[in-house]
């Protein structure tokens, strides 16, 4: 185990520096794999209650109990924004989980995937089947490669781009500058959308208000969604949210009946309602 974790008497610790004095511990049945890939420490655990875990340098990336939460707002908030999203670019995510949400999406007709770790991908496909199956979907065409780098190549070429970094440590930190961010705005079409991880306010709020200043820079319009995520630390997490044209804060497509019934997480009320924030939140946004 490396950098920020350790386990103890067969519970796993996570024990970052972005959130000093928490430690968020699940107890482990099984170390299901652990290797080193040209990038970062890759971890598969399977736990006692929560099903498998993925860990990439010792930080928690999903658990199968609460994947749905995050896949899904990541997802569906700014597909659903967007009033005809044709084609789309996922950054990040090896494991395939917003792949799974976004081929949901029947009028998307093709989507990039970035990743710049094949070994998360492989390692994904063999331990979570559930989520790896966003792969299988004909439309999605893969690109290992570097996602700052990939976007510099892309002009006026999207409807929405999802990043799902990991924090900004080791890789991903490159996702959560500015030039970045320009990157993604070149990228899009008219009305174009983006969505990246957006940490929590309660834990990361020097990095919150960063993507929020730079963001409301960039886009006409920017807002930040929130949600529950259990076996992240604070159990919280925000999307951060671009766009060139649509409102965010409503769902401008209605949500199909059978749609809505394959998610767990994921409504027309939710997608709203997450974007309400707390009052010390508004206020921090509201002082930028």
């Amino acid at each position: 185990m490396e950098k920020y974790s350790k386990i103890i008497d067969g519970w796993f610790s996570e024990i970052c520096p972005m959130w000093p004095g928490i430690s968020l511990s699940l107890e482990i049945d099984k170390i299901l794999y652990s290797k080193k890939s040209k990038f970062q420490q890759i971890d598969m655990f399977q736990t006692k209650n929560h099903g498998r875990m993925l860990v990439l340098d010792g930080i928690i990336q999903l658990t199968q109990s609460d994947e749905f939460a995050y896949q899904e707002m990541m997802a569906h908030v700014p597909l659903f924004a967007h009033p005809n999203p044709e084609d789309v670019l996922v950054i990040g995510g090896g494991d395939g989980g917003i792949l799974r949400e976004v081929g949901r999406h029947d009028g998307v007709k093709t989507i990039d995937f970035c990743e710049i770790d094949e070994d998360v991908i492989k390692v994904s496909k063999e331990f979570l089947p559930d989520l790896a199956c966003g792969f299988d979907d004909p439309r999605v065409k893969i690109h290992i490669a570097d996602g700052n780098a990939f976007v510099l190549e892309q002009k006026n070429k999207y409807d929405v781009i999802i990043v799902d970094s990991s924090d900004p440590i080791g890789p991903g930190e490159v996702l959560f500058e500015q030039p970045f961010y320009e990157g993604l705005k070149k990228a899009l079409r008219p009305n174009g959308v983006i969505a990246t991880q957006g940490e929590s306010f309660f834990l990361h709020k020097e990095c919150v208000t960063n993507l929020v200043k730079i963001t409301r820079e960039l886009f006409p319009i920017q807002a930040y969604s929130n949600f529950l995520v259990p076996t992240y630390p604070g159990g919280h997490l925000g999307a951060n949210l671009g766009s060139l044209g649509p409102e965010l804060k409503k769902p401008f497509r209605t949500i199909p009946e059978n749609f809505q019934k394959q998610l767990k997480y994921y409504s027309p009320e939710v997608h709203e309602a997450s974007f309400v924030l707390p009052y010390f939140a508004q206020k921090m946004f509201e002082a930028l």
